[in-house]
Formats: C-alpha cells, sequence, structure tokens
C-alpha cells in the first residue's frame, strides 16, 4: 500500500519517511530514535496521513524520550512562523 501525506495546505504527496528522521535528527534525537518514530507513523493503517498528525505523533514520541528533542522541534517551528 502506498501511503500519501495531505499537507496543510490541502496538497497532496507521496509519504517519504526520511523526512519524519530528518526532522527528529534535527531537533536532537539521535538516528536510532528518528528511525523507530518514522516506522512507528509509517505503521499507521490509514492510507491517507495528515502533516499535523505526522507533527503531533512525532513531537509526543520525542517527548517520550526527551523533552528537549521536542522543545527544540517547537522552537524551531517558532521561528519559522508555524507554531
Amino acid at each position: 500500500m502506498v501511503k500519501s501525506v495531505t499537507k496543510k495546505s490541502g496538497d497532496t504527496e507521496p509519504f517519504i519517511k526520511e523526512k519524519i528522521v530528518v526532522a527528529c535528527v534535527k531537533s536532537g534525537a539521535p538516528v536510532s530514535l528518528a528511525r523507530e518514530i518514522a516506522a512507528q507513523i509509517e505503521a499507521d493503517p490509514s492510507e491517507i496521513l495528515e502533516t499535523k498528525y505526522i507533527r503531533q505523533k512525532s513531537l509526543e514520541e520525542l517527548a517520550k524520550a526527551n523533552k528537549a528533542y521536542s522543545e527544540n522541534w517547537r522552537r524551531y517551528d517558532r521561528t519559522l512562523g508555524r507554531a
């Protein structure tokens, strides 16, 4: 099953697991944790995932491992005006 992602704008694009890995690593998480989080999201049975869900799930899992990771992500979002 090929997953797709619905963006905030309403556009859809193919699901690319590595985008989640990169975002998690940029927040300070180790690659192994980032890959685990991406695999959990990829395992969701839905064919279409919303970016809002991906962000929320990523932040939840990062916070479980180390609150600093999720705080780093949120801080970055604020600098871009996304939060």
